[in-house]
């Protein structure tokens, strides 16, 4: 058991924004989580999104991790204590609302200023400058409930000047889904300034053979959509403004398999077109399985590895 560190000294002085360039996602307290201070000393990774806050599965307004009411932000230490030691590494953290799982603050709370207000409790917790929204699942086309989250993040740009918000949405073979669309072209309309869009090139189906080059397809359409949508960038700022999410592993789809090839494969795409953010889930799975897990599981990777090899690779990415 790694000692706790006292709240007190568990939120450093946050870096600026814009330093989570490279930040794979991590479960702090879900999927049998690695000690975060090894993980960054064995891989070289030193920035990380921490996922999932929602809200607590009984109901109500009140940040959670993971959904669950006994995990409330308000009262955390050992979430805390690993921020805190991500911030000692010379890293820096986003947490992440949302995710496939759970119920989204965005859906649970009844008005823009009460979900304002649930997000701002995350943000002076953990003193965050990165925020991520992961928006899947029925929170796609909730066209009130997006109406309140970029409503929220209006309030929140103006509370925290320096905040960044990221935009997680899933892939299709052709893109972003129509829903998709319709929830960035939501934000532009309501006024709330998203500055990275993420795109999840996974679960989608892709084919394992050549799955590589299909998700840098699949991100040159959503390319070429973000283009459209976001008029007032040019070419090198939409990638600028674009994050590449990757799956270690086995994914959920059976057709698709991202090797450790995969990963330097896409890596070298986002180095070629400078993207905002290389990311992947997740932390949690970059380890061999030590027993049958079936095509997919949430704690280990399905594919013969050595701890970290994924993760390895993404640290490469600076720029």
């Amino acid at each position: 058991m790694t000692a706790q560190i006292p709240v007190s000294e568990a939120v450093p002085v946050p870096l600026p924004a814009g330093s989570v360039r490279a930040a794979p996602y991590y479960m702090p307290l879900d999927n049998d989580p690695q000690d975060i201070g090894e993980a960054i000393a064995a891989s070289g990774q030193k920035s990380f999104i921490f996922a999932f806050v929602l809200a607590p599965n009984g109901g109500g307004c009140t940040p959670t991790w993971d959904g669950n009411a006994a995990q409330p932000v308000g009262a955390d230490t050992a979430v805390a204590a690993k921020v805190a030691k991500v911030r000692q590494a010379g890293g820096d953290v986003s947490v992440s609302f949302g995710g496939y799982n759970g119920r989204e603050l965005g859906a649970a709370c009844s008005d823009a200023s009460s979900l304002a207000a649930a997000y701002q409790l995350v943000i002076d917790k953990y003193a965050l400058t990165h925020i991520d929204l992961d928006i899947e699942g029925d929170d796609l086309g909730d066209v009130a409930g997006e109406t309140r989250r970029f409503q929220a993040v209006k309030t929140l740009k103006q509370k925290n000047p320096n905040l960044h918000v990221s935009l997680t949405l899933p892939a299709t073979t052709v893109g972003l889904s129509d829903l998709g669309k319709a929830e960035i072209q939501r934000a532009k309309d309501v006024g709330a300034q998203i500055d990275l869009y993420k795109i999840m090139a996974f679960d989608y189906g892709g084919p394992a053979a050549n799955m590589a080059e299909d998700v840098q397809k699949v991100m040159e359409l959503a390319h070429g959509q973000l283009k459209t949508l976001r008029g007032d960038l040019d070419d090198a700022a939409v990638y600028a403004h674009t994050g590449l999410i990757m799956m270690n592993g086995h994914t959920d789809q059976p057709s698709e398999l991202f090797t450790t090839a995969t990963f330097r494969t896409l890596l070298g795409y986002a180095e070629q077109h400078r993207l905002g953010r290389l990311s992947y889930w997740s932390l949690n799975r970059d380890r061999e399985c030590t027993k049958p897990t079936g095509w997919v599981d949430g704690k280990c990777s399905s594919v013969p590895q050595q701890p970290y090899e994924f993760t390895k690779i993404v640290a490469q990415y600076q720029d």
